[in-house]
């Protein structure tokens, strides 16, 4: 089974979404499955100019020689399409976003009617594919990533991958300090890996491992006290 990743965080393997997505990813080569990770941050990849080339006078290929030549073919025949980003302003980063403007060569310029609706069929086969969203929020409540998850289940209609389900980590920012202080998180990353082992096998994921994956960590109350303390130490420190 291939799966293609693409992790959106500015910070790669450093940052909060990847403490979620790393376990997942080595659930899913458990399972058996061969995944190719993009981290678009290291990537040469310019943005779409919205001039259509790809479409008509070259159609298929972009007029701009960059990463995205070598990314492109990748989504052949991938089976699972997991994006991984941190929140940022109610959606993804921009790096993310700016690969996924330009995967357009991939799709044909005229429209169909899939289910009613109008899409561009695309030039790949996707074969039926699962689509997975991985994300971390600097904010207490789940209801945060909801404007995320719409999105991405828009993407998944649009490139007609099924949307199976999300991994979310809201107030990650703490998750790696509580560990630090040696309190036991284990529970969470074993869950990331089952999701993982999950999807290859039965290709969907459990609601209740992905409640686990987002359970509290402390009560809210809790969480603005430490934030707000870690940010009043830092001011001070740049100030002084």
């Amino acid at each position: 089974m291939k799966v293609v990743v693409i992790n959106g965080s500015p910070k790669g393997d450093k940052g909060n979404t990847a403490l979620i997505l790393t376990p997942f990813i080595e659930g899913m080569k458990e399972a058996g499955a061969e995944v190719k990770i993009f981290y678009p941050v290291q990537m040469d990849i310019k943005t779409c100019r919205g001039e259509y080339n790809c479409w008509f006078r070259t159609p298929g290929k972009c007029f701009q020689d960059d990463d995205m030549q070598k990314f492109l073919p990748e989504l052949t025949d991938m089976e699972i399409f997991v994006l991984a980003t941190p929140l940022y302003v109610d959606g993804m980063s921009g790096p993310l976003k700016n690969m996924l403007d330009r995967v357009i060569p991939i799709a044909e310029p005229v429209i169909e009617l899939r289910d009613g609706h109008c899409r561009h069929p695309g030039r790949i086969n996707v074969k039926n594919g699962k689509l997975v969203l991985v994300s971390n929020c600097g904010f207490w409540e789940m209801d945060n990533f909801d404007a995320l998850l719409s999105h991405v289940r828009a993407i998944g209609r649009n490139i007609n991958m099924e949307f199976v389900g999300a991994l979310l980590r809201p107030h990650g920012p703490v998750l790696e300090g509580m560990m630090k202080q040696g309190m036991d998180m284990s529970d969470i990353f074993d869950a990331a890996k089952d999701a993982g082992r999950q999807l290859v096998r039965d290709g969907k994921m459990s609601p209740d491992t992905l409640k686990t994956i987002g359970r509290d960590l402390l009560s809210k109350e809790q969480y603005l006290t430490i934030v707000n303390q870690f940010i009043k130490n830092a001011l001070s420190q740049h100030n002084s």
